[in-house]
């Protein structure tokens, strides 16, 4: 007769496609947020010599916790839905995983400029932002009602907290 170890079970599940059964006492592991399970919405933008800063609020709206981790991708849209020239550069900060229960939320800091650089004469005005979570593919779209985007569309974006 031939035995089988726990492991042995598990490998020949997997690589069967099915799913390892959940051993008594262990709870599955908390995935990474989808955009799916997100909505994501720009609080109110704080105005100051030529820079403008506003909080990016990722909420779970899903019934399971999932992380966050990092920063998240961004692309702004104007107001004919065709995408403008976007430079996201991650700002300085430490990168935690921050767990998000359902209905909680974790936010990032978003700083631009609307004063023209260099050779710049226009600035583009976007209408909204595509909004990449960490890790992911998707997007949520967001309305993006700031004014104009200048030093040729850059955003600064600190890491989620």
């Amino acid at each position: 007769m031939r035995r089988f170890t726990t492991a042995t079970l598990v490998a020949g599940l997997l690589l069967a496609g099915g799913a390892a059964p959940a051993m008594a006492g262990q709870s599955s592991p908390v995935r990474r947020c989808s955009a799916a399970q997100l909505q994501v919405r720009l609080g109110t933008i704080d105005a100051g010599a030529g820079n403008r800063n506003a909080p990016l609020v990722f909420t779970n709206s899903s019934r399971t916790t999932c992380t966050l981790y990092g920063h998240p991708g961004l692309i702004m849209i104007d107001k004919q839905g065709d995408a403008l020239r976007t430079r996201v550069r991650r700002a300085a900060g430490t990168k935690h995983q921050v767990t998000v229960k359902p209905g909680g939320s974790a936010s990032t800091t978003l700083h631009w400029t609307v004063v023209e650089t260099g050779d710049e004469t226009h600035c583009p005005s976007p209408a909204r932002l595509l909004v990449i979570p960490p890790d992911e593919q998707s997007y949520v779209n967001v309305p993006f009602d700031a004014g104009q985007v200048c030093d040729g569309g850059r955003l600064d974006v600190k890491p989620l907290a």
